[in-house]
């Protein structure tokens, strides 16, 4: 399993915590599939796994994770590593 990387921004918009792990210009394509998505709401109701890859590649890594802002910042960035984590294994 890989480890789970830092994270480089926390933003709050809207309904959301918007965790980044990842630039998203480092990506062509930006989606949230349901590998992705299920393990998210597994561990925080309402949450996004956002993944992003690159033209050529077939890996998609965890760009970022979308937590309902009612959780709180602190709250947000734990679990949205713990999310990177189930997304990852």
């Amino acid at each position: 399993m890989a480890d789970v990387p830092d994270i480089e921004t926390v933003e709050t918009e809207d309904d959301y915590i918007h965790v980044r792990f990842r630039d998203p210009d480092e990506f062509d394509e930006i989606r949230t599939p349901d590998w992705a998505q299920n393990p998210a709401e597994s561990l925080s109701e309402g949450a996004e796994g956002r993944t992003g890859n690159t033209e050529g590649n077939d890996d998609w890594e965890v760009q970022s994770v979308l937590i309902k802002k009612s959780v709180g910042e602190g709250k947000a960035r734990e679990q949205a590593k713990d999310i990177v984590k189930k997304i990852q294994s």
